[in-house]
């Protein structure tokens, strides 16, 4: 992981405020970036759109109260929004191919499997996307998750236990398996 600094102003107490904030925070969005996106690349962009959104609109309201569920939070709807827009945007590197019609639902050939899972992910709403990254990325337990979101531990194992049906089932289809 990469050591970044957000902002090095030294008499600016907001600024400073805002560097140790990113300072902090920094491992957590970029792995939940991470782990919804797949990407590093990817990754790196949502904690840099995440942070800057952040500096340029102030903090929340309520912010200071859980700063690391609102960030949490954010970093999932931010990598969702990513994934999304990514399906509607084919980059090429060569001019001529921009005449030739490309089909944007095809897999990530290097790693059909990751790509797969990324596109069903996106298709999951975000509470659940969030619940599942914390269980099985960041290993909190149902109880955790619940205190950190706000919903009770049946909740989240509800939610936890209709999310994984539903990822197995699109995962199922998006490789012609029937369910």
């Amino acid at each position: 992981m990469p050591t970044v600094t957000a902002f090095h102003v030294t008499n600016d107490p907001v600024a400073k405020e805002f560097e140790e904030l990113f300072a902090e925070h920094y491992p957590l969005v970029y792995r939940t970036a991470y782990s919804v996106t797949g990407s590093t690349a990817d990754a790196e962009d949502v904690v840099q759109t995440l942070f800057l959104r952040l500096f340029r609109r102030g903090l929340p309201s309520g912010f200071r109260e859980n700063p690391k569920a609102y960030l949490y939070r954010a970093a999932v709807n931010v990598s969702l929004n990513s994934i999304r827009s990514r399906r509607h945007h084919v980059f090429v590197a060569d001019q001529e191919q921009l005449d030739t019609p490309v089909e944007t639902d095809v897999p990530n050939p290097e790693s059909p499997i990751q790509g797969r899972l990324v596109e069903a992910i996106a298709q999951l709403n975000p509470r659940a996307v969030e619940m599942l990254i914390l269980r099985y990325e960041h290993h909190y337990s149902e109880a955790e998750i619940g205190k950190l979101l706000g919903a009770s531990r049946g909740v989240v194992a509800v939610t936890l236990f209709r999310a994984r049906a539903r990822l197995k089932k699109l995962l199922r289809a998006s490789s012609g398996e029937r369910s």
